[in-house]
């Protein structure tokens, strides 16, 4: 065989193995993200009506299980997939997301629902955004905006087929059988593909590179760390403020549940466009200004739900909503690459993604605390998110285009 035909050879085995790395994190992230994410805050009021517990105690459940999970879990996960690779999280963390929500489904205590919140957000660490983020930014130099707005597609898809599926099976089979069902989807969905994925470190594109990590004392004491880590959880906590409380908002201006399941299906699916849009943009202007541009379309959305009641307010508000929160995650890693280099991005998106999920998490309590029930008025809360979304932007505004640290 002459050096021509192998050059082929290794080129072919490079772009599958880059097209199943790629299928791999979109379909970890329909699942882990998608179902067990976005899915849960479907089942917020069943839990409200059945148990009678508050809107803050429901929605605490996700802020306990990512403030206690993601300072230890997600900065020791970023070390391991630096330096072992994602198989085997990945693996560990479908059965967590999967077991957690057949949990969920069946406990009606305070106790157990607290217990199996703590291990979605374990599943959500080990096999969520952040192994997705580091596996396709080292096996893609090029295009690899792109890779990252088709992987992240499985988030907006699985996002809008809960809904409406969880809707259908809660009509069929009530709420906790349809929880129980979404448990084991996650499983069979996300756990077979995590199994067969050649680990980075192993594969032959990886020993192409001759990129050396930076210091990780370094990042911690680069200005440009703490303005994107900053920036980006006020984003990503207002975006998780505002969807942890649609439902509730929608079932209060008195839509039915399936009404309620289109609007949030409407949201994922404009997220979809979004993705793709902000994925191909990221690769052809400074990624600076695409994150601000999300920023922007997801601070305009935001007050639209205050306003009175006009023809396809809402419509506009999840098409706004929707393609604001499409890029959100996606673009943080991409410019972590940028700024601090590709093989130092899992330990940095392990401290950035702890503190954008800690946001994510909290706000939604604090959101339902500022909540009036006797007007069932969200005002206080929703302003204030929109407040912290501009205040992010202008925070990122802050950092440079495309200065990446030295590692030595």
């Amino acid at each position: 065989m002459n050096i021509e035909s192998r050059e082929v050879i290794q080129k072919d085995v490079v772009i599958s193995s880059q097209l199943y790395i790629m299928l791999t994190a979109f379909m970890a992230l329909f699942a882990v993200v998608g179902f067990a994410g976005y899915g849960l805050p479907f089942y917020y009021d069943f839990l409200s009506n059945d148990f009678g517990w508050t809107r803050t105690t429901v929605t605490s459940g996700n802020a306990v299980g990512k403030i206690l999970v993601g300072p230890l879990f997600g900065c020791l996960a970023g070390y391991l997939i630096d330096y072992y690779g994602p198989r085997k999280l990945m693996m560990t963390g479908a059965l967590c997301a999967g077991v957690a929500l057949i949990g969920l489904g069946l406990s009606s205590s305070l106790t157990l629902f607290f217990l199996f919140c703590i291990m979605n957000a374990i599943g959500y660490v080990l096999c969520g955004p952040l192994p997705c983020q580091v596996i396709i930014s080292r096996w893609f130099s090029h295009n690899r905006g792109k890779a990252m707005g088709i992987a992240y597609l499985g988030i907006g898809l699985g996002g809008a087929i809960v809904p409406l599926l969880s809707a259908s099976l809660v009509k069929t089979c009530g709420w906790h059988i349809a929880l129980m069902a979404l448990g084991v989807g996650v499983i069979l969905i996300a756990f077979p593909m995590a199994f067969f994925i050649r680990d980075p470190d192993a594969a032959r594109l990886k020993k192409t590179k001759t990129e050396i990590a930076v210091p990780f004392k370094k990042i911690l004491k680069a200005r440009n760390f703490y303005l994107l880590a900053v920036g980006s959880l006020l984003s990503i906590g207002s975006v998780g403020g505002i969807g942890a409380h649609l439902k509730y908002y929608l079932r209060d201006h008195n839509y039915t549940q399936l009404e309620a399941a289109h609007v949030m299906s409407a949201v994922l699916v404009a997220s979809l466009a979004g993705r793709v849009m902000m994925g191909f943009l990221a690769d052809v202007i400074c990624r600076k200004y695409v994150m601000l541009l999300l920023y922007f379309f997801v601070a305009c959305s935001i007050p639209l739900l205050l306003m009175p009641a006009f023809a396809g307010r809402i419509f506009l508000f999840s098409v706004l909503f929707g393609v604001g929160i499409g890029g959100n995650y996606m673009i943080i890693p991409l410019m972590a690459a940028d700024l601090f280099g590709v093989m130092a991005l899992g330990r940095t998106m392990g401290i950035i993604l702890v503190a954008d999920n800690v946001a994510e998490a909290g706000l939604p309590m604090f959101v339902a605390f500022l909540y009036n029930p006797s007007t069932k008025s969200y005002s206080t809360g929703f302003i204030i998110l929109t407040g912290l979304t501009i205040l992010g932007a202008v925070i990122i505004s802050f950092l440079p285009a495309v200065t990446k640290i030295k590692a030595t």
